[in-house]
C-alpha cells in the first residue's frame, strides 16, 4: 500500500508525542537551555531563520543568553554564542562533542566519506590522520616553492586581466589544492576537476543547515513519489551523488595511473599511496579507500574558504586605503623594491600579520562553523543537552564581541599591534577554523597561501576604489559567506620594476 500524506502526518504526530515523553524522562529534572517557545509537536520549526541566521541568533542571545535551545520536529539544537562556552563543551569535553550530525541529504548523496562531516569513529580517525600528516606545518613548508610559483603566475594573470580578479583567485586556489593533493597541474578555468569542486561547494552548504531542506527534518518524505510538490530534493541528491563519487575517485585514479607510468609528481596522495604499499601489515583496500576519502575531502573542501579570504583581502584594500598604504610600506621596507617578498620576510612584517588576522576575524567565512553533535546526554551549567543534539557555534558573534574587540565592525589591524610595534597573536581567532578535534587540518595551508598572496599583491599592485565601488562591504548569507560582487581598480604600481611581475626579475 503506498504511503499517503495523511500517513506521514499521523506518523509525525506519533513520533513527536513519543519524543516528548522520552525527553521528559531522560532530563532527570534539568531544564533545556533557554530559547524561544515552540509549538506542540513541531517545536521551533518556523522560528529557525532561513537567511543571515547568525544575526538572528545574536538577537536571541541578548534575550536568552550565550547558550540557547530550540527544537524542530523532535530534533534538539543548541546554539552557542560565547567563546568560553564553546571551548568548555567542544574542547574540554571533546570526547562527547566531536561527532557530526546525521544529515539525511548527505546520506542520500552517499557523502559520509567526506571527512568534515564524517561521524565520529574509526573511519573519521583514519582519514583525519592522513590529512594531519600531509598538512602539518613542516609538511606545508615543503610546498612553499610550488605555492610561490603559482602565486607569481597569478600576478601575471592579474596584470593582464585585472577585472577578472575573482576568477584568478579561484583558479589560483584550485591550482594550489590540485598540485598539493594530487600533483596535478590545472591550466585553466575550464578544468574538469575545478568544475567538480565548484559543484560540490555549491551543493554541500545548501543542504546542511537547519531549515535548509525540509527532507532533513522529515526523512519520511523520501517515501513519497517524486512528482509531488516539494520533492525536488531527490533530483538534487542524485546530482550530488554523481558529483561526489567522481570527485572522490577520478583524481585518485589519475594519480594511480601516473604512479604506474612513472610520471606522478610529488603530492599528498602519491606519498600516502607509497607509504601504504611499503607497509606489509596494512589492509591495502581499506588504505586506498582512506586515502581517496582524505584527498577527496581536501580537494573539494580546500578551495571555497580560502578563495573567500583572498577576496576579502581585495575588498579590504578597496575600502580601506590607509590599511593598504601601511601594509605596503612594510613590504617595501623588507624587499627594498628589488624583489618579490618571500616567506623569510614574514617575521619582520607585524602589520601584515595583523591584517591577515583581522581578515579572518572581521568577516567570518563560516559564520556558524560546521555543526557538532553530542554523543551522549550531558549537563552544562545546570542545563540538559540531549544525546544527538546539533551543536551550533555562532563564531561570527564571538568574533564581533565588543568587549574583546572594541568597535567590532571596524576593520582595524592595529588592534593586534603592541605599544612597542610587535604583532600580538589572538588565539581566539583560531575559532574561525573550528573547535577541538574538529579543528580544520588545512589551517596552516590557508595561512601560508593567504600570506604570500597578500604580500605579493601589495608589492606589485595598487587596489583602488571606482565610482561603482559600494560604500560598505556586503556578503552573501550562505554557509560559506562570500563578499558580494564589488568593483575595484587593480593597477601595477608606477614604481614597480616590470620584471618582477613578468617573472623574469629576481625573486
Amino acid at each position: 500500500m503506498p504511503v499517503t500524506a495523511v500517513d506521514v502526518v499521523v506518523l509525525i504526530a506519533f513520533l513527536g508525542v513519543l519524543k516528548h515523553f522520552n525527553d521528559r524522562r531522560s532530563r532527570r529534572g534539568f531544564p533545556f537551555p533557554p530559547g524561544p517557545r515552540g509549538l506542540p509537536l513541531i517545536g521551533n520549526l518556523f522560528d529557525i531563520p532561513k537567511s543571515r541566521s547568525w544575526v538572528v541568533y545574536k538577537e536571541w542571545a541578548r534575550k536568552y543568553g550565550d547558550i540557547m535551545h530550540v527544537s524542530a520536529l523532535g530534533k534538539h539544537i543548541v546554539i552557542i554564542s560565547s567563546l568560553t562556552t564553546a571551548r568548555d563543551l567542544l574542547e574540554k569535553r571533546a570526547a562527547n562533542y566531536s561527532d557530526r550530525i546525521v544529515v539525511p541529504m548527505y546520506q542520500l548523496m552517499h557523502l559520509e566519506w567526506f571527512t568534515p562531516v564524517t561521524p565520529w569513529g574509526e573511519d573519521w580517525r583514519r582519514s583525519r590522520r592522513a590529512l594531519d600528516r600531509g598538512l602539518r606545518p613542516n609538511a606545508v613548508a615543503q610546498y612553499r616553492p610550488a605555492l610561490t610559483a603559482k602565486v607569481h603566475t597569478f600576478l601575471r594573470a592579474l596584470r593582464t586581466t585585472p577585472e577578472a580578479f575573482r576568477e584568478h583567485i579561484e583558479l589560483l586556489q584550485g591550482q594550489i589544492i590540485m598540485s598539493i593533493t594530487y600533483g596535478y597541474d590545472v591550466t585553466g578555468h575550464d578544468d574538469h576537476y575545478l568544475g567538480l569542486a565548484r559543484g560540490m561547494s555549491e551543493i554541500g552548504p545548501r543542504t546542511i543547515l537547519p531549515g535548509a531542506i525540509l527532507y532533513n527534518d522529515l526523512p519520511i518524505l523520501g517515501y513519497l513519489p517524486e512528482f509531488l510538490p516539494g520533492m525536488g530534493f531527490k533530483a538534487l541528491a542524485r546530482h550530488g551523488h554523481a558529483l561526489n563519487v567522481e570527485a572522490r575517485n577520478a583524481p585518485m585514479r589519475w594519480v594511480q595511473d601516473a604512479i604506474k607510468n612513472g610520471t606522478a609528481a610529488p603530492s599528498l596522495t602519491r606519498e600516502s599511496i607509497r607509504e601504504l604499499e611499503e607497509d606489509p601489515a596494512a589492509d591495502q583496500a581499506q588504505g586506498l579507500s582512506d586515502i581517496s576519502a582524505a584527498s577527496g575531502s581536501l580537494f573539494t573542501a580546500g578551495s571555497d574558504t580560502t578563495t573567500t579570504a583572498m577576496a576579502v583581502f581585495f575588498l579590504v584594500m578597496t575600502l580601506f586605503p590607509d590599511v593598504q598604504q601601511r601594509a605596503r610600506a612594510e613590504v617595501d621596507a623588507a624587499t627594498r623594491r628589488e624583489r618579490l617578498p618571500n616567506y623569510d620576510d614574514r617575521a619582520g612584517m607585524p602589520y601584515v600579520n595583523a591584517v591577515m588576522q583581522e581578515i579572518l576575524r572581521w568577516h567570518t567565512v563560516l559564520a556558524l562553523g560546521l555543526p557538532h553533535a553530542a554523543l551522549e546526554d550531558d549537563v552544562y551549567e545546570g542545563y540538559f543537552i540531549p544525546k544527538g543534539s546539533l551543536i551550533m557555534t555562532n563564531v561570527w558573534v564571538m568574533m564581533h564581541d565588543p568587549e574583546a574587540y572594541p568597535d567590532p565592525d571596524a576593520f582595524n589591524p592595529a588592534r593586534y599591534i603592541t605599544s612597542d610595534g610587535h604583532f600580538k597573536e589572538d588565539p581566539a581567532v583560531t575559532a574561525t577554523f573550528g573547535f577541538g578535534r574538529r579543528l580544520c587540518p588545512g589551517r596552516h595551508l590557508v595561512d601560508s597561501t593567504l600570506y604570500l598572496v597578500i604580500v605579493s599583491v601589495l608589492a606589485t599592485f595598487e587596489v583602488r576604489r571606482t565610482p561603482e565601488t559600494p560604500a560598505e562591504a556586503a556578503f552573501t548569507d550562505a554557509l560559506v559567506s562570500h563578499p558580494e560582487k564589488f568593483a575595484c581598480e587593480i593597477v601595477p604600481r608606477g614604481d614597480v620594476p616590470g620584471d618582477l611581475i613578468s617573472g623574469r626579475g629576481p625573486a
